[in-house]
């Protein structure tokens, strides 16, 4: 796939309209965690050094297309001044006269925020005339925003066809990553697949099974995958009425000449809290009254195996119960490994989603991993094979 990027702009003296995700955790009307405006700083820094006018348009929690004070974007300007090291200016709408003077006051160079666009019913509805107003003030537009790319909203489907739109230098390294583990990737290619239940991963274990070399199936997930093929799982959470659409996966795996990986041993306990008794068990031998929590020995043997075999790895959702010590040592262990495989380049590691990158977080790995991914919803719609409006309104 090709997405129009900057270097295809002309960006000096150009009015920018850069949607960008700054749907940030506050705390006492200051930003609490700023991982989302850093991510935006190579594209505002790359647009005010080519002499453009920049316009960040953003969304914050849902007002329902009305205005809310308290879901004003205006208290992260200071913030993003801070770390941009730059006057933030900040706009209080995102349509109309205040962001047209705005742009006629600004220099180039100079960086605005616009309001909250959920604060217009039109921009969650994609409405043609609320895009148009968008698009109005501006001469080209700019998607930041993987992580709102799966939406087909005004800010991030309707109004990049109105005017010449680009991808932003975060969304490029997003696309990059994504295409490299899954559009074209080096093979072999091993998916590693986890978190509580399959009846919530469906379309993506449907979809990766046709397009990888081996899958692991680890975490709540898996004891239905053993439930299905007869292992009496214990008292451990299982979705046992998925158990049909669990052998029809494991069929079209091996239609597809996906091996599968399911648990070799696990590790339970009656209670998952920390530092419970807990105990190995190899498969047919859990007790009626023991919750399966987290992989075995064994198990992570194997999978360790298969990452060394592997030349892309691709991973989502951790292995158990990883909050709670024990039940982090398979996690922490395939973590590491895929780590250090990645340090040393023989591995192309992406990893995302949130459960995904607070297990590499507590494994202390996260920044070591080719790509990690915070984009949530949208990275698992692309790992399952769908369309992102905000992505295809880019192309070519």
């Amino acid at each position: 796939m090709a997405w129009r990027s900057l270097d295809e702009a002309k960006l000096a003296g150009a009015r920018a309209l850069v949607r960008v995700d700054f749907n940030v955790p506050m705390s006492e009307g200051r930003v609490a965690d700023d991982t989302r405006l850093l991510a935006a700083l190579p594209t505002i820094r790359r647009l005010r050094g080519a002499g453009a006018k920049v316009a960040l348009l953003a969304h914050f929690e849902r007002p329902k297309g009305k205005r809310v004070p308290e879901l004003s974007l205006r208290p992260v300007a200071a913030r993003l001044a801070e770390l941009l090291g730059a006057p933030v200016a900040f706009v209080d709408d995102c349509v109309g006269e205040p962001v047209r003077a705005a742009f006629e006051a600004a220099k180039p160079g100079d960086v605005l925020l616009l309001e909250n666009v959920r604060f217009h019913g039109g921009e969650e509805a994609n409405d043609a005339a609320f895009a148009r107003e968008l698009a109005a003030n501006s001469d080209l537009y700019v998607n930041d925003a993987f992580s709102a790319a799966h939406r087909a909203h005004a800010s991030t489907e309707a109004v990049a066809h109105l005017v010449p739109s680009y991808c932003g230098e975060a969304m490029a390294r997003e696309l990059k990553a994504l295409e490299a583990a899954l559009g074209k990737p080096d093979r072999p290619v091993l998916g590693i697949v986890g978190g509580s239940k399959v009846s919530t991963k469906l379309d993506l274990l449907d979809n990766l099974v046709t397009k990888l070399d081996m899958l692991a199936i680890g975490g709540g997930m898996a004891n239905t995958f053993l439930f299905a093929d007869g292992v009496d799982v214990g008292g451990s959470l299982c979705e046992k009425e998925m158990a049909d659409t669990a052998r029809q996966i494991h069929a079209k795996a091996a239609k597809s000449n996906c091996e599968l990986l399911l648990p070799l041993d696990v590790v339970v306990a009656q209670e998952v809290k920390p530092g419970a008794t807990s105990n190995l068990r190899d498969l047919g031998e859990i007790g009626a009254d023991e919750k399966i929590l987290d992989a075995g020995p064994r198990t992570v043997e194997r999978l360790v195996a298969a990452m060394d075999r592997a030349k892309t790895l691709i991973w989502n959702g951790p292995l158990g119960v990883f909050e709670v010590p024990p039940f982090d040592a398979a996690t922490n262990a395939a973590a590491r490994h895929a780590a250090e495989l990645a340090r040393a380049n023989k591995l192309i590691a992406v990893a995302g989603g949130g459960d995904t990158v607070a297990a590499l977080n507590h494994a202390g790995v996260a920044g070591d991993l080719t790509f990690v991914s915070t984009a949530g919803g949208a990275f698992l719609e692309w790992m399952e094979g769908k369309t992102l409006p905000g992505v295809a309104a880019l192309q070519h």
